[in-house]
């Protein structure tokens, strides 16, 4: 089995088929998405491929340490992953294949009117085990 994990992006993705912001839609049609999120969530606890996955909220900020004595570095003029992450989901898989397939499945979540959104989302896996360094030139 491999982990991989399914990003949900607010922007900075191409364009979804249904690209109503979430903002705009009305309670109900928020209301289906999260439904249709937590029945696939729930369908892969039950074969076994779910390991978590969460929406996140707007706010946050970025933290750095500055040295001994000096407060935390916070936000920047940067994009943030407040701006473009909407959330996440780790599944357990056997192949990269399994993975492609329930992203897709996953990015016909409904939107604005009830139409699926075919969002794209971001698969990326889990590091098996540290590069070598031969892998990071």
């Amino acid at each position: 089995m491999a982990k991989y994990l399914l990003l949900k992006h607010y922007r900075g993705a191409p364009a979804a088929v249904n690209d109503v912001p979430m903002d705009h839609w009305t309670p109900e049609e928020i209301s289906a998405h999260v439904q249709y999120m937590n029945d696939f969530a729930a369908r892969l606890e039950q074969s076994g491929e779910f390991v978590d996955g969460q929406a996140l909220a707007p706010e946050g900020m970025w933290v750095r340490y500055d040295g001994e004595g000096r407060p935390p570095v916070t936000d920047g003029p940067f994009a943030e992953t407040k701006d473009l992450i909407a959330g996440w989901m780790v599944i357990d898989v056997d192949s990269r294949e399994r993975a492609v397939e329930l992203a897709g499945e996953l990015s016909a979540a409904p939107g604005a009117g009830g139409k699926p959104i075919h969002e794209w989302l971001e698969v990326r896996p889990f590091l098996a085990a540290p590069p070598t360094i031969t892998e990071c030139h």
